[in-house]
């Protein structure tokens, strides 16, 4: 059974006749009736009752109409939604993130709801290793990086900046002012080895050599809260100072001043596959464009 079989039935019986149906259709009248003949063979039964005045539905035919066009309806709109995909308008977009700031990526999926209405995302959380390894798998179509220059096998494509704070005792005196890396050299730096986060391990030791600043090592960081409460609680015996990014909101902890750095800010990026996008993908870039 052939699609076009089904649509010059519904044609004949549309306009009432093989000769009109197939003026409507823009082929020969043979061809409608030959097609028709065959699919009336194949589904075992008359679908119209002809004479040499009149060509009516059988009780057959008018029993299959309905189905038939139940069928070409499905048929156009599988066209319509492959039509979709294939332009991204429609279809599923599978994206690795980064945690925080939140504002950054709703303003994103908003964008793309406005521009792409039917599109599916899908947000996944993953370690940066485990993220870059599922956009190479293409078990992703993209994923935010932070701070990365460089990914082996794809592609980093920016797509926005954020500033670099750096919390340091209140009453040291950088604390009044925008700082540079150079202003706080002699004060110990807390700062997550390197196997941590990489990207960033790496953005923040770069900018200090270019700086010519090499501060002593202090306690490691290890999260933001452990970190700012053990400076609070060592300012005097051990003052300390530390580097990170927003999260979820600066923080407020006694006796310890937040500042925003001068330079070096924090690029994050899109990683793709090398190569021209898919639907989905040529979508989320236009979000943002926009």
């Amino acid at each position: 059974m052939e699609l076009r079989q089904l649509q010059y039935f519904a044609a004949v019986a549309d306009a009432g006749g093989f000769s009109r149906a197939a003026e409507r259709l823009g082929i020969v009248q043979s061809a409608v009736s030959q097609q028709v003949r065959r699919l009336e063979r194949e589904l075992g039964v008359a679908l119209f009752d002809r004479s040499t005045r009149h060509v009516r539905l059988s009780a057959a035919g008018e029993r299959l109409l309905p189905e038939a066009r139940a069928v070409l309806t499905a048929a156009h709109r599988t066209r319509q939604v492959a039509a979709d995909i294939a332009s991204g308008a429609e279809g599923l977009l599978r994206l690795g993130t980064v945690q925080g700031p939140g504002d950054r990526t709703y303003r994103l999926l908003d964008a793309l709801r406005r521009t792409a209405p039917r599109l599916r995302v899908r947000l996944r959380r993953l370690p940066l290793t485990e993220r870059l390894a599922a956009v190479r798998a293409g078990e992703l179509d993209a994923a935010l990086v932070r701070a990365a220059t460089t990914a082996p096998g794809l592609e980093l494509l920016p797509v926005w900046r954020d500033p670099l704070y750096v919390a340091l005792p209140e009453d040291h005196p950088a604390a009044t002012q925008q700082l540079r890396l150079e202003q706080l050299a002699d004060l110990p730096l807390r700062l997550a080895p390197r196997e941590h986060n990489p990207p960033f391990h790496d953005l923040v030791t770069g900018a200090l050599r270019a700086a010519g600043a090499e501060p002593p090592l202090g306690p490691p960081f290890t999260t933001l809260q452990e970190t700012l409460t053990g400076m609070a609680e060592q300012r005097a015996d051990s003052p300390s100072w530390t580097v990170f990014y927003d999260v979820s909101g600066l923080p407020s902890v006694p006796h310890v001043a937040v500042r925003r750095l001068a330079a070096p800010e924090l690029t994050t990026s899109l990683a793709v596959l090398p190569g021209p996008p898919g639907p989905p993908l040529r979508q989320l870039l236009q979000a943002l464009r926009t």
